[in-house]
């Protein structure tokens, strides 16, 4: 059996660095689009860098008005100019970094996104981030997978039907992770091993684990592709 490596992850707003960092060494995506809707999570937001310190940008959402909101259900508040909000806030802060004048003008064509669906514009966007890191990955909706069981088990569910035999997880899910489902299925967890890269940044002293728009927009694209491998 060929070896096949699998990433499961919710489709987040901009994600930060060490998500691609995670595609790099898989064969394909899982988009977690069935699982609840985090509030205060990542789902809709990510941190820059401005002159005053590190910010929110934060996408205004709508709930489908129940205790449980699946991510796939959740609305844009499309009530709020949020996308020239966004803009402009991005502008102000990178305007004048190296790589400004490659990356601002093809985002403002990402936030020209009509949808109103918040996991179609991030997974619209995170299509435009993954061009951008010159990462290719096939891709597909956990909802397409008709997912059973939670927690571990719906994992393993997942990654049994896609013929996975390896999963590449991150750090954070090592509180949640029980082996035995795992072992069971003989799928091989493999843990993130991801140190941030320091690159040229504006602002003041360097901050870590932001949205990757930083690394983008501070050193453009080649820059940003070498800084990426330069964590493998």
């Amino acid at each position: 059996m060929d070896k096949k490596t699998v990433v499961i992850h919710q489709p987040d707003f901009m994600p930060y660095l060490g998500f691609f960092h995670r595609l790099l060494q898989c064969d394909l995506y899982i988009a977690l689009d069935h699982v609840q809707f985090s509030k205060g999570g990542w789902h809709n937001r990510d941190k820059i860098k401005t002159p005053q310190g590190v910010k929110w940008l934060t996408l205004p959402v709508q709930l489908a008005g129940k205790s449980y909101s699946p991510i796939n259900e959740v609305r844009l508040n499309n009530s709020q100019n949020w996308r020239e909000m966004h803009l402009n806030q991005l502008e102000r802060c990178y305007k004048g970094a190296p790589g400004f004048d490659e990356i601002f003008p093809e985002l403002r064509e990402v936030y020209s996104f009509a949808g109103d669906r918040m996991v179609d514009f991030n997974l619209h966007a995170l299509n435009w981030l993954m061009d951008k890191f010159g990462v290719s990955i096939s891709m597909v909706f956990s909802t397409a997978l008709a997912p059973r069981g939670a927690s571990n088990e719906m994992l393993v569910d997942l990654l049994a039907k896609v013929g996975a035999t390896d999963y590449l997880s991150g750090t954070g899910a090592r509180d949640y992770y029980k082996p035995g489902p795992f072992e069971s299925s003989g799928i091989k967890v493999l843990w993130q091993d991801f140190t941030h890269p320091v690159y040229q940044q504006r602002h003041g002293e360097f901050v870590s684990f932001l949205s990757s728009l930083d690394v983008l927009l501070n050193c453009g694209v080649t820059k940003s592709r070498e800084i990426l491998r330069s964590c493998l």
